[in-house]
């Protein structure tokens, strides 16, 4: 433990760099991922369409159960037989983005469909329409949930993303293999301990974020 602490202490800058490599993979994933999964959630939500949710949710729940390494090979197969970049940055992006899916697609649909039927009913009474009751009934009173998805789904991916180190992409990671590479165990430790401290230090932020953007009434629920 002190001979990773001792690393951190004389590579300052190398650990700010990784750092913001994993943070920067972290925003991109999850960013795809909730432009992508929030949207489909709500759809999957409408009446006659519960055989496209079932079958939504199952796929997204077997991704889950594939092994990320597993997942990264694919990817970089893939990747370099239409000639994109098969190692780094794009294949780790992609991979993080599968997995990201589940917790927000899952969330936003169980939230939506949560929502107490008689506020939709007073929207309508109201002369709402279908959109202006997605935005003005169903999706403030489903923020709690949806962001709970986003929280388990960053701090996830921050913790994926260390393995995204043995295609080529940089982050904490790459302490952690480079550590086993070289039989180092301060570079495990260092990098080990960064990616749990940082997954601390997000959720908690994303907790406050969480409550910020929760409508007031809920919050006195």
């Amino acid at each position: 433990m002190i001979e990773a602490w001792q690393f951190v202490i004389r590579n300052p800058e190398q650990m700010v760099e990784w750092t913001l490599e994993h943070l920067w993979v972290t925003f991109i994933a999850c960013s795809i991922a909730v432009i992508l999964g929030v949207p489909l959630g709500i759809y999957i939500t409408d009446k006659g369409k519960e055989q496209i949710a079932d079958a939504v949710l199952y796929l997204a729940e077997i991704t889950m159960t594939i092994p990320s390494l597993a997942i990264f090979g694919f990817l970089m197969f893939i990747l370099a037989a239409i000639g994109l970049p098969s190692i780094g940055f794009t294949p780790a992006v992609i991979a993080l983005i599968i997995y990201a899916q589940l917790p927000i697609l899952r969330n936003t649909y169980v939230a939506i469909r949560q929502v107490d039927p008689a506020m939709i009913e007073a929207g309508k009474g109201m002369g709402m329409s279908e959109r202006q009751l997605l935005f003005r009934v169903k999706l403030p009173l489903s923020v709690p949930v949806i962001m709970a998805g986003l929280r388990t789904a960053i701090v996830m991916t921050i913790a994926i993303a260390t393995i995204a180190a043995v295609i080529g992409f940089g982050g904490l990671g790459q302490a952690i293999w480079w550590g086993i590479r070289g039989a180092r165990m301060d570079l495990i430790i260092a990098g080990g301990v960064s990616v749990a401290i940082l997954g601390l230090l997000t959720d908690i932020f994303l907790s406050r974020v969480q409550r910020w953007v929760t409508p007031k009434g809920l919050k006195e629920m």
